[in-house]
Formats: C-alpha cells, structure tokens, sequence
C-alpha cells in the first residue's frame, strides 16, 4: 500500500489545471479554465476547471472530482495508479507501507493485461539492446533506417527473437498465465504449445494518452517473407485499435504548444519527425482514421494536417479522413510530399529548416488539395470539373458550423470559378440528400396558437434540502452567526406560542442541534458520510481548505463527485462585476443566519408534509381512529406555524 505521508505530497505538490492540461487542451475563462467535454461529444465547451478550488467539473456528462478522479475516470486508473501517476509526474518518491510483489498481485484482469504487456515491453526492448540476434538483426535494422539509440530508447522499441517460442517460455519462467497471455494475443496457443506472435520482428510499443503500454505494432525485417509486413496486437480490453494513436503521448505538450497536429500513417514516420524536432505528429497506425482518434486529437488542438505520401495510395486514403475530420469540427489542411517520398524518407534526407519549409510551402486547405488534383488532371476538362466542385460541396457539407461553410463556399467560389449561388444550391442539395435539416425557418414552426406540453419531472424534495445542508455546510459551516433561538410551546387553550431569544453558534453547531432535536437524520448515504466527516473535522477545528481537501481525498467517486457539484455550483453562476452596472447582489455570506433558518424550515416542513400524509393513510384504513385525527391536526397546526416563521424569515 502506498503511504499516507506520499498521498499527502502527492495532493499537496499537485495541481488539477496541470494534469487536466496534459490531456485536454484548457482556455483561460475569467479565473477558471475551459475546454470541451473528454467525455462526450459536444459542440458547446461545458467542461470547467476551477485552480482555485483545485476541482473540475463536467456538465455534459455530470462528471467531476479532483486531478485524481480525473485520471480514474479519464484514463481508467484505480486509485493507487493514479497516485502513483502524479507521484512520478511531479518526482515525488513512493513510500510503501508494504513491499510485494506486483506481478503477484492483479488487482483487476485489466490490469494483470496492462502488467504482462509492461512485462512484454521490456523483454522486447531487452532483447534488441542485449542480444548478438537484436543486435545484429534488429538494431542494425533500425540504424539503415536512421532510427538513432536515442529513439530507441524513448520510444521503447524492441524486438522478437526468430525462435518460435522464446517469449513465451520467459512467461512461463516468470509465472505469468497463459490465460492473460492470449488474451493480450501475445502468445498463441495450440494444444497448449505456445508461439510468440511477433516472433522476427521489430516492435513499436504503443502508448495511451498517459503513457501505459496498450499494445504492440511489429513489422517484419525480411522483405521476401510472404508474410504480413505488419502485425498488431489483438483487440481486447486495453487495446482498440480504432480509438489509439502512436506518438500520442511523446507528442501532446507539442501538439498542445503548437496548437497544430500533423497526421502520418506510418510508426517510423513519427519517429523521423521526432528526430527532426517535429514533434507534434501522431500515427493512425496505418488503419483507417476513426471518430475516436479524431477526437483524441481534438483535446490537444482543433488544427490538423495530414502528411501524406505521393502515391495514389496515400491520397485516396488522405481524402477519406478529410470528410470525417470536417464533421467533427476540426480545422483540416493536407501536406503532399513529392511522389516516391513519404514523411519518413523526406525526413531522413532533410534537415530540419528544409523541412519546415516544405510544410510551410506545401500544406493547403481541402478546397485548394482537391482544386489542385483537378488541375494535374486537366482544368479545363468541364466533366472533371463538376465532379471535383461536388466533391467538394460534398466535404463543406460535413461541417456543422454555417459560418465556416459560407467562408469555405466563399473559397471554392473563387477557385472553381463558380458563382456562390450555384455552390449554396449545391450544398443544399448535399444536406437533403443526407436528412439534414434545413437552415431555413419554416412560418409554421413558430405557431401561437397551439400550446405544447411537456412532461415535467418530478422533484426529489428531500434531496435537494440535504444537498442544501451540506452546501451549507461546506462554505460556511464554520462561520459565526446570530440565530433566533425558538421554543415552541402550547397554550391553555391549546394554541402553538413561539418564545424566540437571539443566540450565537457556529453554523454547524446550528444545523447539528436542530436535526438532533428534530431527531432527524439525513436520507441520502452520500450526504449522511459527508455530514458526519464535515463535522468530525469541525470539531478538531481544522480549516476550511484542508477539510475539503480532505474530503475529497476519498476513494470514492461518487462522494468526489457530490462534493465538486455543490463547489463548482457557485463558479458556474457566479456574477461578475455586476456592481460597474450598478446591479448589488446580496451575499450569502451576509445573510447566513436568514438563509440556514429558511433552509432548516423548508426540511421541517417537508418532514412533517410527509408525516400528515403517513397518517392520512392510516385515516383511510381506519376512519374511526379519533388519535390519527387529532395528531393530524397537531402536526397541520405546526406546519401553519412554520410556514408563518418561513414567510418572516423569507
């Protein structure tokens, strides 16, 4: 177990708007940070991040927490990865409590994957750079590449030995299951014989957004072999290989920097990019480009540019990402390297000025891409000419933003020569055909007439007042205040008679007594585990910043995300500079007495709404019961009485 001394270090040192960036790319918004949901798709930015309060908040989704729970939810850590995650990104030393074994201990199956491909990792990686056959075979291979030790090194590449079973009998001596081993497809196995799946080839590790080994790409040396060049690691629980992209992490605080992502096919490509200290590029790993790896990408930058080779080949492959690219609200331009060349060749054969320059040079829109391949293919071709304007009226149909589809229309229209009403009809055409709804607004749709109903929802009335509690609780539990102190007390003739007198309490010294006299508990098990904590630490005096600090410090998701709700609440609607409009917003913090009373009543009243229809029903089973009769009428009287006190204080 990790230390309580490093969890300390490791919330103390570390900071939400630090680790969050590395991931998703974060715009300054007044004192918080902005950014659209890593979550799920949207159009509008909703995710937020607090520095101040060292908390993050997803609306889209409902999501939210502290750094830790971010990579729990984001990366899909368990708590001790996490820790140990930041621990590492921040050279903070681990202390452990106690010191096992952790091949040993698999917590989950996906982590016994993610433990063997580690394993695997390094046995690939040991063999290139220890053994005469990585050596002579392997490393040789690289180095005619132009693939130098220090890319070896950073980008852990290794390589399989030609015996057929030479991984898998070092498995077996390590005590690794053969169950794991072939669901990572690491090793084949018939009639419980294993065979190395990647035997002869070099292999490219491939890494997530954070840095975990996923898994493999591994490419034959020998060109006469008849068998596939490339070979990937099996889909399974770690490893999709539509929603991964090599380089990703080497890449992303240059591609974040840059603001710009250029897009290969190949693992060398990255590589010799990275050699030329171009290192905001990223690999598709030679599939087809997917929703997923798109919007991998748009985290980091909404700008990408496709290098691709000469050949037709790497342009039809260019031209289908374009359009999927496009739908996503991403900004696309295309690079096309001198046929015969691809970015790894050119690489290898410039230096880095040379380089830039040629992406500086050549890189052009869709519109001029596609204009330009019209061109190779005779202009004045009035045939070819149509089909590449709907080709591209085809893509300008594919973005959701009107107002880049006008620019981009603008753009064609001076290109193809084509006037803008002919290209708007076209496109037009283009939406019909894809059930898109129109942008033109019909008169019908805005009827005065006909009134639509929509099925309200039904509100939890009990979990709003305690979540209102503890929201109380939590900014201002231990402020001062003057409460009215009142006993209500019958009369002779039987009337309810409030005794009010002024006194002075902590705010949770006001809440805690009067649940206590009410005898009531909080319902809801998330806001009682939080209510009890929030007072422990009144108690033992501990100030506000480090009580919810610690808090939050729970291993538990839920509780993070109950607490980061009711924080990030008054970030999210908060007012500001409203004074200059000469607008005055009352503060709670000036009315706490008034708003703690209002809240504390609202709950008593709700309780005893709920208690006078317990007894209502009793009535009806039992409408001879003159005791059910009269305690209604006790509890109706003081309900009356509260709801007078609710009004005064209102």
């Amino acid at each position: 177990m990790i230390s309580k001394n490093t969890i300390d270090k490791v919330y103390e040192i570390s900071r939400v708007e630090e680790v969050i960036g590395d991931f998703i790319s974060l715009k300054k918004s007044g004192t918080n940070f902005k950014a659209l949901s890593p979550f799920t798709q949207e159009k509008t930015p909703s995710f937020m991040v607090s520095p101040v309060k060292q908390i993050w908040k997803d609306f889209s989704s409902g999501k939210g927490g502290n750094a830790v729970a971010f990579l729990m939810e984001h990366e899909h850590f368990t708590y001790p990865e996490a820790i140990k995650y930041l621990a590492k990104k921040y050279n903070i030393e681990i202390e452990e409590t106690v010191q096992t074994d952790e091949s040993k201990k698999f917590e989950s199956q996906r982590e016994s994957m993610f433990l063997i491909i580690k394993f695997a990792t390094n046995f690939f990686h040991e063999t290139l750079l220890n053994t005469s056959e990585g050596k002579n075979i392997a490393k040789t291979y690289f180095f005619e590449r132009g693939i130098n030790d220090e890319s070896i090194k950073n980008f852990n590449l290794g390589y399989s030995p030609e015996k057929h079973d030479s991984f898998a009998m070092h498995a077996k001596k390590n005590k690794y299951s053969q169950d794991f081993l072939d669901k990572t497809g690491l090793v084949i196995y018939n009639a419980n014989k294993g065979i190395d799946r990647f035997r002869g080839r070099v292999i490219f590790p491939i890494k997530s957004i954070s840095g975990r080994i996923q898994g493999f790409g591994a490419r034959l040396i020998s060109e006469k072999s008849k068998k596939p060049k490339y070979l990937n690691s099996i889909e399974s629980e770690i490893y999709q290989k539509s929603k991964i992209l090599y380089g990703i992490y080497e890449s992303k605080q240059a591609i974040a920097k840059n603001d710009l992502c250029y897009l290969v096919e190949g693992y060398t490509d990255v590589i010799q990019l990275h050699q030329s200290n171009i290192k905001n590029v990223v690999s598709s790993s030679g599939t087809a480009l997917s929703v997923d790896q798109i919007r991998m990408i748009g985290r980091l930058t909404s700008n990408i540019v496709v290098l691709s080779d000469g050949d037709d080949a790497g342009l039809r492959a260019s031209l289908r990402g374009i359009d999927l690219i496009l739908e996503q609200e991403m900004n696309v331009k295309i690079c096309i390297f001198p046929k015969g060349e691809d970015p790894d060749s050119y690489a290898r054969t410039h230096s880095e000025d040379q380089i830039n320059d040629f992406l500086q040079k050549h890189t052009k829109d869709f519109i001029q891409f596609k204009a330009s391949l019209l061109a190779e293919n005779n202009f004045s071709d009035p045939i070819k000419k149509a089909e590449t304007t709907k080709e591209i009226i085809q893509s300008i149909s594919k973005i959701p933003d009107i107002v880049k589809q006008e620019i981009y229309i603008q753009s064609c229209s001076e290109i193809m020569n084509i006037s803008e009403e002919t290209l708007f009809s076209s496109l037009e055409q283009f939406k019909q055909k894809n059930n898109k709804t129109s942008f033109k607004r019909s008169p019908k749709s805005f009827s005065l007439n006909k009134r639509v109903s929509y099925p309200s929802e039904k509100i939890d009335k009990a979990y709003e007042l305690e979540r209102q509690i503890i929201s109380i609780l939590i900014h201002y539990g231990n402020y001062d205040a003057n409460f009215d102190e009142v006993i209500i007390r019958s009369s002779e003739k039987g009337e309810l008679i409030e005794d009010i007198k002024k006194i002075s309490l902590k705010v949770y010294e006001k809440i805690f007594l009067d649940l206590q006299q009410d005898e009531v508990e909080l319902t809801n098990d998330t806001f009682r585990e939080i209510f009890n904590k929030l007072l422990e630490s009144y108690q033992i005096k501990k100030s506000n910043d480090h009580r919810i600090e610690e808090l939050m410090r729970d291993n538990d998701i839920n509780l993070n995300q109950v607490i980061t709700d009711i924080l990030i609440d008054d970030e999210r609607y908060y007012l500001h500079n409203w004074e200059k409009k000469n607008i005055f917003v009352k503060n709670k913090v000036n009315q706490i007495s008034r708003y703690v009373d209002e809240t504390i009543l609202n709950l008593r009243r709700f309780l005893i709404d709920q208690k006078i229809q317990e007894l209502q029903l009793k009535v009806k089973e039992n409408d001879e019961n003159k005791n059910l009769l009269e305690e209604i009428l006790s509890y109706s009287k003081l309900k009356k009485v509260l709801s007078e006190r609710l009004n005064r204080v209102l």
